[in-house]
């Protein structure tokens, strides 16, 4: 249920539905089948969906090299809920709503292949049609509108351009990596789309997905009584290569740097510090129409997690925020999770939203602090 009255928001509830996940492996001849559907009723939009999980096939046709095709969740980097280089589908929405975190990951209709040697590990991800995130619609949460210069909603329907041409419009992601003593090193190149929105057509309105190219490295490892990672990446917004085109994206240099330890037994605290410079910026300003609110030059973040273990580990007790104080925003996630037995999961929570200004990332989505509560059962 949501907290408070939004103007432009008419339900009270955020998430209220019946979901059953059927899903399926068979292998056949060398051949691993994999699948898994989700059918639900969303009670807040009215509606009886069918959401696709996963339909892949895989093989192995030499000992170095593995392939997968079709349906299937795809992530990589080192980051807690922050992403620079995992540049494969989010689900935003059933995040902020109260959804159980697996639907953050979106599926990718693609082809993988991993190939593996004594030297490094190669991965390869091709997309032959554009997936883009599973963005804030406005039907659900209310957001912030640039072009509006306010806060929009069930009134404000976003149109979208989105590039969808199979094989025309497509994307290729890479990750080299290997294990140096403790430390699991990789380099990510990605050639494709922005994920989210990041331009608009100034003669349609229409949200836009802009050419992007990227490159990046991360390592993670054993630092003191605990595990440490550095994650960077550059983001090439290809059509504003300059940062002189206001209605496009500017490219972007992305940093994260995280640590977690066990601080005693069966409690866990983890910390993030994650940095977004936008480059070109005294391009952007020269050339941002009046009347647009400018963003910052960097905008930082720092995250914070305590997961707490109770009842032989059948109660876990779990915190999450992000703080940005640049922004001065921030969005915690509260949620408690009991094992009633091996079948049989409760869970309740919060998504608790604040900040200073509405066209702040996390301050747009005040209004839209939610408490939640799920029962699961598996068969």
């Amino acid at each position: 249920m949501r907290t408070q009255n939004d103007p432009y928001i008419s339900k009270d509830a955020s998430i209220l539905e019946p979901r059953l996940q059927l899903e399926t492996e068979r292998t056949f001849s060398g051949f691993a089948f994999d699948t898994a559907a989700d059918f639900y009723y969303d009670g807040v939009l009215d509606d009886a969906l069918i959401d696709l999980r996963r339909a892949s096939v895989s093989y192995s046709p030499f000992d170095f090299m593995d392939i997968r095709m079709g349906r299937q969740i795809l992530t990589w980097g080192t980051g807690d809920m922050i992403f620079i280089n995992d540049l494969f589908p989010k689900d935003w929405q059933a995040f902020f709503i109260g959804r159980d975190v697996e639907y953050l990951k979106a599926p990718s209709d693609a082809l993988k292949t991993s190939f593996f040697t004594d030297w490094f590990n190669v991965d390869v991800v091709y997309t032959p049609q554009f997936d883009n995130d599973r963005y804030i619609r406005g039907e659900r949460l209310s957001y912030w509108s640039d072009a509006l210069g306010r806060r929009a909603g069930e009134s404000d329907p976003v149109i979208v351009n989105k590039p969808d041409d199979w094989f025309q419009n497509d994307e290729a992601a890479l990750r080299i990596y290997r294990t140096i003593a403790s430390y699991e090193v990789a380099l990510y190149g990605y050639r494709g789309y922005w994920k989210s929105m990041a331009g608009q057509d100034p003669l349609s309105g229409a949200a836009l997905f802009p050419p992007l190219s990227a490159y990046g490295a991360s390592v993670r490892g054993s630092v003191g009584p605990g595990i440490g990672n550095l994650e960077l990446g550059y983001y090439d917004s290809e059509d504003d290569s300059h940062g002189d085109n206001p209605f496009i994206r500017n490219s972007e240099f992305r940093f994260l740097a995280g640590y977690e330890q066990e601080l005693a037994k069966n409690l866990t605290g983890a910390v993030q510090y994650y940095l977004e410079a936008m480059m070109d910026y005294g391009a952007y300003r020269n050339t941002l129409p009046a009347g647009i609110r400018p963003h910052d030059e960097n905008r930082y973040v720092l995250t914070f997690r305590l997961t707490r273990l109770l009842f032989d580990q059948d109660l876990t007790l779990s915190y999450f925020t992000y703080y940005s104080p640049s922004d001065q925003d921030a969005y915690m996630r509260f949620n408690a999770h009991y094992k009633v037995t091996d079948a049989l999961a409760v869970e309740a929570g919060a998504n608790w939203f604040l900040g200073r200004e509405e066209n702040t990332f996390f301050g747009q989505f005040e209004k839209n602090t939610n408490v939640y509560a799920a029962v699961r059962y598996s068969f």
